[in-house]
């Protein structure tokens, strides 16, 4: 404690806390005017301080920035254990107020339970307990500070009820009983009594800190003995920090009934109402259902009319181009493929966006936290865990950052199985795929409030759903572990979504399909176009070859049957004859293998591509679906996109890995060949046998 004169005296806090739980709240109220803001030293975070005085003590209130555990996630995280650490700190504090959320209390109680094995002097203040009088919850502080140890005080923060006894216990003495350990098992306490040796601290649980986490970064030698030893002793260090999770809650578990009781009859807030309905074990589901098929009708009724819009004017410009240009390849270039490819992809931007509009008005109220909360027993079925589900509801917009954000799942078995099925989600990529082929052989009819069209595409989305559990449950069988994880998360209270940001969040994803989809599609256009108007002897001959076959044939005929026979001998045609045997079981003809060869770049290609291949073998100008409608497969004369066909490729795209950004990130995340092999093989071979079945069943 500081001497400041001979009367008063300054005692020294330090505020920690998990983030959003009201500490800079508290921190206000304590100090009000008096505080100041500046940075810690080399880092680019606010540093808080203030003052308040209680009785004859002056106090100086240090805020540290938010953390959920002693393992940092982000720079100011590391920040705070970098301050708990360093005990010879001229700051450091005489006593550490954590504060606590009494609408979760047991995620606050991890990181005071490992505050407490550091031996650090602390004082608990648990906010938000006027929230959680409306929600039903009632919290026994004198029951909860006999169980956990330490003094603890019931406060409001925003209210100031309750800071005048903080204040007081602030004043008193702060003692703390000591617990036995609660985070390591008793087999490794002689290991890590061993490096103890290394380390040189004394505290056990900030010896275990240093063996766990890469601590003392700036002193090569301890760093270099360090990994000598993990090595030498063979140590899984994530299994210790898995383990640490398990053994700490199982202990939380053990008193927190004795001091929390939650009667949901007594809740009265909004949140609390609505969560009766939307978590409800029956109803939840039936909810989540019912705004999923509120979705996909969504997707199909509201973009009607700008998708119509976007075809015609595709189909308007590139005759405009033809006709105003002077004739010439550069003109066909434009006309027959870049225009056509392009507008492949621009036509289903207003469904794309509609989609992520939905999906950020979700997030932005507070309900996407209800799915995962409702879905984590059902998940856990088939491998996973709640913890899966924000990967998994991820890869309904890209596979991509799905698979990344897999990271966050700290048991292997179930980060590993959440990465190999995540793919299986209908992504962003897959609708342009889905609505085409929807439209071909779904009638645009309206059954009450029911868009025939979209009950197809929701039934397709369901479909990859419960084809990733099913490859859930195979893989849950294949891989043994013994490891069982925990959902801990803080259900958010709802809000209005704010406008700004939904806006904001569809605008750049929208941004981003059209960009990194056009990239792709304008690249493959050119490729496909050259390839597709060059050829060999017969490519070159094609007027004569025909002109010998079709003697008196009409000139408009005869313009058509040439432009056909010019593209199936041309580099593109002899490519897609070459694989025709391997897809003509599926009821694919060249051109639609052409097309699925190209998608390997990106699922979305493949409208573009058809669109390319479809405009050169036409004279006539017409939007995309009224192309395909006319299109006669060259193997049984039967329309190339006929109800078994449109069948087999949807399924076909539901269940491939046509994408190989997913397939890289997949081995990075996982660092290994074999799995990556695997995710690629069997999603290969269950789309080419479905599909194949589909097609030999209807066809």
């Amino acid at each position: 404690m500081k001497q400041r004169d001979s009367h008063k005296q300054i005692k020294r806090v330090a505020l920690v806390g998990n983030a959003n739980i009201g500490k800079s709240t508290l921190f206000n109220k304590l100090c009000g005017l008096r505080q100041k803001t500046g940075n810690y030293p080399g880092v680019t975070v606010n540093k808080k301080k203030g003052k308040f005085k209680h009785d004859d003590l002056d106090f100086e209130l240090i805020d540290l920035p938010g953390i959920s555990s002693l393992y940092p996630a982000s720079k100011d995280e590391e920040l705070v254990l970098d301050y708990i650490l360093d005990r010879s700190n001229e700051e450091y504090p005489e006593i550490i107020l954590v504060v606590a959320s009494a609408l979760n209390l047991k995620r606050s109680l991890y990181l005071i339970e490992q505050l407490k094995d550091l031996e650090l002097p602390l004082v608990m203040a648990v906010n938000l307990m006027d929230a959680a009088e409306k929600r039903g919850i009632s919290i026994d502080t004198d029951q909860l500070s006999e169980k956990v140890g330490i003094p603890v005080y019931a406060i409001s923060a925003k209210k100031e009820e309750g800071l005048t006894e903080l204040k007081e216990g602030l004043s008193k003495p702060v003692t703390n009983t000591v617990i036995s350990n609660h985070f390591v098992e008793e087999g490794n306490l002689p290991l890590l009594k061993k490096f103890t040796a290394i380390s040189r601290v004394n505290n056990a649980y900030e010896n275990f800190l240093h063996l766990c986490q890469p601590l003392k970064q700036n002193n090569p030698e301890f760093t270099s003995r360090k990994e000598g030893f993990i090595h030498e002793e063979d140590i899984k260090v994530k299994k210790l920090k898995v383990n640490e999770s398990i053994l700490r809650y199982k202990h939380i578990n053990s008193y927190l009934d004795d001091c929390l009781t939650v009667d949901e009859l007594k809740a009265t807030d909004f949140t609390s109402k609505l969560d009766k309905v939307l978590i409800h074990p029956v109803w939840g589901y039936l909810i989540f259902l019912l705004l999923m098929f509120t979705v996909f009708q969504a997707i199909f009724w509201l973009a009607t009319y700008p998708m119509d819009w976007i075809d015609a004017t595709f189909a308007s410009l590139s005759e405009i181009t033809a006709s105003s240009l002077p004739e010439g390849y550069f003109t066909d270039l434009l006309a027959e493929g870049i225009i056509p490819g392009i507008g492949g992809v621009v036509i289903f931007v207003p469904q794309i966006a509609i989609l992520f509009l939905i999906f950020s008005i979700l997030e932005e109220s507070g309900y996407m936290p209800r799915i995962v909360y409702l879905t984590d027993k059902l998940m856990q079925r088939f491998g996973m865990s709640g913890k899966s589900i924000v990967p998994l509801i991820s890869g309904m917009a890209c596979a991509v950052p799905a698979i990344m954000a897999a990271r966050t799942i700290e048991n292997n078995r179930e980060r590993l199985i959440t990465i190999m099925v995540t793919p299986l989600l209908t992504c962003s990529a897959r609708l342009p795929v889905y609505v085409i082929l929807i439209a071909l052989i779904v009638p645009d009819e309206t059954y009450g409030i029911f868009n025939a069209q979209g009950l197809a595409l929701m039934a397709m989305y369901l479909l990859g759903v419960l084809m990733a559990l099913v490859a859930g449950f195979v893989f849950k069988k294949i891989l043994k572990t013994k490891f069982k994880s925990y959902l801990i998360m803080e259900l958010p209270q709802y809000l209005m979504p704010d406008i700004k940001n939904v806006l904001l969040s569809v605008w750049t994803n929208a941004k981003a399909f059209i960009w990194d989809a056009g990239k792709i599609i304008l690249a493959a256009s050119i490729i496909l176009f050259v390839l597709a108007t060059n050829g060999g002897s017969k490519f070159d001959n094609a007027k004569e070859i025909v002109a010998e076959e079709y003697p008196g044939m009409e000139y408009e005929e005869f313009q058509q049957e040439v432009s056909s026979y010019k593209l199936e001998n041309s580099y593109l045609g002899l490519m897609g004859r070459a694989i025709e045997p391997s897809i003509k079981p599926l009821g694919y003809d060249w051109k639609i293998g052409i097309a699925i060869i190209s998608s390997l770049a990106a699922r979305e290609v493949f409208v573009g591509t058809i669109s390319t291949i479809y405009a050169i073998d036409s004279e006539e100008e017409m939007t995309i679906r009224d192309r395909l409608k006319t299109e006669v497969n060259s193997n049984n004369g039967q329309p190339a996109f006929g109800f078994a066909t449109c069948v087999s490729l949807l399924l076909f795209y539901a269940f491939s890995l046509q994408c190989l950004s997913t397939v890289a990130v997949t081995y990075k995340e996982t660092a290994s060949i074999k799995w990556t092999a695997i995710q690629f093989v069997y999603m290969t071979a269950l789309a080419y046998f479905s599909a194949m079945l589909a097609y030999q069943l209807l066809g």
